[in-house]
């Protein structure tokens, strides 16, 4: 039987990050009136050459956050279809048929009950093997979580390096500023305020995208983090449904006269 997940939507998050990544030139690049310089010229292009790469890093962060997002969907993880399929299939110890089912779908926790299901032992019947499936389900998620963190760690850094970048054209900025002191007498405050807006234009930007990335970053990293959580969860409730059947004579055979109804 194989499952088809339904095609994820787009958080919110992502879908205001595409509107705004959509709309923003338009916005500024919108003529004030009187014939002066446009938003865009005065907010963004005065920021001189260091805001191209704090562009290339707002760019790159809303790329990853729409990945991100898409990829930490309920229906990639912990669907609900399969999950009732399996625990009908462990409920019933059809193992085999389990791993199998499992190993036909692309969710993780078809990965994960495909990969640590077949160290299930039926020679020990009171646990089934528990302690080697839980060592290959922590082997999994070790590997297979580095691999999902990689992207969103990412974005942190993208956070950590926007600042850095902001502080280069604050430099850049503050040093061309005074340069133009060094070679005019009087210099002209309409020059050293242009070298002035390039430092603080730089530094605005790289605090203005640092933010978000930060947020984003502990938001995407805890919902993984629930998600694989609810998966291993999921596989314990499989194992433990199977056990409960293997043991169902020799647990009401333990239960002292009275009690059960």
């Amino acid at each position: 039987m194989m499952f088809k997940s339904p095609r994820p939507t787009l958080s919110a998050v992502s879908i205001v990050l595409i509107a705004l990544a959509l709309t923003a030139p338009d916005l500024l690049a919108q003529e004030a009136k009187g014939g002066q310089e446009s938003l865009l010229q005065r907010w963004v292009l005065a920021g001189g050459q260091t805001m191209i790469f704090i562009g290339a890093a707002v760019v790159a962060y809303i790329a990853l956050t729409v990945y991100n997002s898409l990829a930490l969907s309920k229906t990639k993880f912990n669907p609900e279809d399969l999950k009732m399929t399996l625990l009908d299939h462990m409920a019933n110890c059809r193992v085999r048929s389990a791993i199998e089912l499992a190993a036909t779908h692309p969710s993780y926790l078809g990965r994960l009950v495909a990969y640590s299901f077949p160290n299930i032992d039926a020679t020990q019947p009171e646990t089934l093997g528990r302690d080697m499936v839980e060592d290959a389900m922590a082997d999994f998620t070790i590997n297979e979580n580095r691999k999902t963190m990689t992207w969103i760690n990412y974005i942190s850094v993208i956070g950590q390096t926007a600042p850095m970048l902001g502080l280069m054209g604050t430099v850049i900025g503050m040093v061309s500023a005074f340069a133009t002191l060094k070679t005019a007498g009087t210099p002209d405050p309409a020059v050293l305020a242009g070298d002035i807006s390039v430092a603080l234009l730089t530094t605005l930007w790289g605090l203005i995208t640092a933010v978000p990335c930060i947020l984003t970053f502990y938001i995407l990293k805890n919902r993984f983090q629930s998600m694989v959580a609810d998966c291993v969860h999921t596989t314990e409730e499989l194992l433990n449904a199977a056990v409960a059947t293997v043991n169902a004579d020799t647990l009401y055979a333990k239960i002292p006269e009275g009690i059960a109804e």
